[in-house]
Parts: structure tokens; sequence; C-alpha cells
């Protein structure tokens, strides 16, 4: 099932001056159609996978896959317009053969058989996006695309397949359209979230002296999978960024009294990460890390005071940086406090809490605010959480306390 709005993604189309949305990255044809964009789009390029969003929120959306994804693809989206073109995995459905001969027959009854390209036909696949074009008027529309993703050569190569097209880039409109979740994006961020953390308490279990940072990093993953399984999902995915000590690119570093242990830790559930960190010592820690933990805790405060429907993601930077100045850290300067998360490609996506970003905060948003700080020689320091921008303010999806915990009084 597709995640677009597709009332919303009318409306910012026509402010757009588009007339459909035509999408090429594997992520952004899976948000489209709601089903995986099959194993043809490995290389990056564009052409294997294509969805078609009219602007018209009545017009069936339509997309373009491989022959060998488009079993999965009806499954899940059974109202989409689908078209097929060939990959070069050979398949043939064998139902009720027994004999050589039975198979080759196969092959006929199914058109399976000939000749296949050696991963996929690019200009096939591109005329198979004219037929759709065609078909619903748009042959000579303006239509956006997702250059961010796209490559310079497969664009050139649509612009000469398609001419007519009026070519645009449609990213901008997509980014917005990704930044509000529906109820199933915000259940899976959830749930990844929720994993993760269980990650931690595993995690802060482990530490000890002369724990390992590969040890750490074992444990968090153990414990976010255990928990996983005992709520009977499964993670897509997970990754870690853990320090240990004032060594910062130190993936050696094991456990010393005093040391600071920064754990930047995210789960994926069907593709959408979390993105979450807390931070922990073993033994009291020296006064300037806890003068410098002090003054992220209260930029924090003043961040998530900020995140709040109509206010802007610049405002939430601007609230920070202020509290880090009055703090004294008038040298400091991150250039974003945190971001959206989704199942884009990167664990960070756009929107950004920075300081020149417009964007207005909308409910529906799922969003991770941070305060890090890194200080070579001291250590890494962080405080991360997710949140659900709601019509009043913002739901935290995280309940392990904020604060710099001394795991040795544990």
């Amino acid at each position: 099932m597709s995640d677009i709005d597709r009332s919303r993604a009318q409306q910012l189309m026509r402010e757009a001056d588009i007339e459909a949305l035509v999408l090429f990255q594997p992520e952004a044809f899976r948000y489209a159609v709601g089903a995986h964009a099959g194993v043809a789009t490995m290389w990056g390029r564009a052409g294997s996978a294509i969805a078609l969003v009219p602007a018209d929120a009545d017009a069936p959306l339509a997309a373009v896959v491989s022959d060998h994804a488009a079993p999965l693809v009806t499954r899940a989206a059974p109202d989409i317009d689908l078209r097929c073109h060939r990959i070069w995995i050979d398949m043939v459905d064998l139902s009720g053969a027994e004999t050589t001969a039975e198979v080759d027959d196969a092959y006929r009854r199914n058109n399976s058989g000939g000749p296949r390209p050696e991963t996929f036909d690019r200009a096939a696949c591109f005329g198979l996006l004219a037929d759709l074009l065609r078909e619903r008027g748009l042959s000579a529309a303006r239509i956006g695309a997702d250059l961010e993703f796209m490559p310079a050569a497969d664009f050139l190569a649509l612009r000469q397949a398609l001419p007519d097209v009026d070519w645009v880039d449609g990213s901008a409109v997509l980014r917005r359209l990704r930044a509000v979740k529906s109820e199933r994006e915000i259940e899976l961020l959830r749930r990844a979230a929720t994993a993760a953390e269980a990650g931690l308490v595993a995690m802060a279990a482990a530490v000890r002296p002369g724990a390992a940072l590969g040890a750490l990093s074992a444990a968090w993953k153990a414990g976010a999978q255990a928990h996983a399984a005992k709520s009977g999902f499964s993670l897509s995915g997970h990754w870690d960024y853990i320090s240990v000590g004032p060594a910062l690119s130190d993936m050696a570093a094991v456990v010393t009294p005093g040391a600071l242990i920064k754990a930047d830790v995210g789960t994926l559930v069907d593709g959408y990460s979390s993105d979450g960190a807390r931070s922990f010592s073993w033994g009291p820690v020296s006064p300037l890390a806890a003068d410098v933990f002090s003054a992220l805790e209260e930029a924090f405060a003043r961040g998530l005071e900020a995140i709040r429907p109509g206010n802007t993601f610049s405002a939430v930077h601007a609230a920070m940086l202020a509290s880090m100045r009055r703090q004294g850290f008038s040298e400091y300067y991150r250039g974003h406090f945190g971001h959206s998360v989704g199942g884009g490609v990167g664990i960070e996506e756009w929107p950004f809490f920075s300081h020149d970003n417009p964007e207005i905060i909308i409910p529906g948003m799922v969003v991770a605010l941070e305060a890090p700080f890194y200080g070579e020689g001291l250590g890494a320091l962080m405080i991360e959480d997710q949140f659900l921008v709601t019509s009043s303010g913002a739901e935290c999806m995280n309940s392990l306390p904020r604060a710099l915990r001394d795991l040795s009084t544990d």
C-alpha cells in the first residue's frame, strides 16, 4: 500500500505547477507504490523501477517494474497500473510440468522465453513510461522527477526518449511529502526506536572496566534484536556509532575509570530507521565533562520547547544555539541539531533543524532532536530522542532518562 497522501500530493504538485511525479529512486518507488522496487535497482541506475504519481488525486498510480519483481508488486499493490520489462533473470512457472518438453511448453505458455538483457533494458523501460504518459494525456506535460537521485547519464537518456515532456526537478515535492508520515510509517519508526533503546539497556549492562568498544556494539545489537523478536517483529537493519574514552576515533578503545561512553544508535524496521543517543560513564567524570553535558541538557530542553506546529526548523536551531551561548560556549556551532527520520537512503533525512531552514513544523512529522559534543581528549557526549509532532507539540518515542549515567553505581 502506498504511503503517499494523495490529497497533499495534489496540493503540493499544484503549488509546484507540475502535473505528475515520476520517481526512479528505489526508496521513492517503494514509498509511492508500497512494494520493493526489485533486484534490478542494485546498480543505482534509473529505469528498472519507475513510479508515476499523477497530480490528480483521483487518477490511479502506475508503475514500470521488472518481470521478476512484478508478482510481489501485484500482491502488495493490486490496484496499480503495472507495466513489465524483462531483466536478466531467467524464470518460468513449471506448475504441472513433469518432462523437459513440458518445460519448453511452459516458457512458451508464459511468454517468458527468448533473449534477455545483460541487466535491464533502460530504453525499454523508458518506452513503457512513454506509453503510460501517452495514455494519461501527459506526453507533453510538465513533470517532476526525483533529480536529487537520478544519474546525469540516465536523465539525458530520459530526455532523449521523451523529448516533449517538460522535465523539472520534483525532489522538493517528494521531500515534503515524505516529511509527513502515514500511520504505518509512524508505527514502524516507533518499533525501531523501542528496539534501539532496548539495545542501549543491554549495552549498558555490558559496560565494565576493560570492556572493548566492539563488545559494547555487539551487546547493543543483541539487545535490539532480542527485543524485536520478543515483540513479534524483525529488524531489516541496524547501525551504531559508539565511542569510548577520550580518543574519538579509537575503535579498539576499552572502558577505563572515568571514561565517557557515547552511543548513537538506530535500528531499521521494514527499511525505516530510528535515531537516538545516550551518554554514559564508568565512574565520576571530569568537571569539564559535567559542565558540557549540563549545557547540552539545557540546549536540548530549549530545542524541545520549540518543536511545535507552526514553528520553523530554524527556530529550533536558534533556540539551542542561543542556549549553548548562554552556557559560555561562544565558538560551539552545530550545522544542525536534528532532522527528520524515515525510510530514505540515509539515517538523517530532510528537513533539518538548521539555522537557515524556513520549513514549517507540522503534525505527522517524525523527527530526531540531538544535542552532541565531540571533544578530542575529552570524549563524546550526546542526547538524542525521536519525536512525533502532534497538534499540540511533540510526543517522545523514547523512555530512557536523558541524564549522563554513571554505570559504576548500578
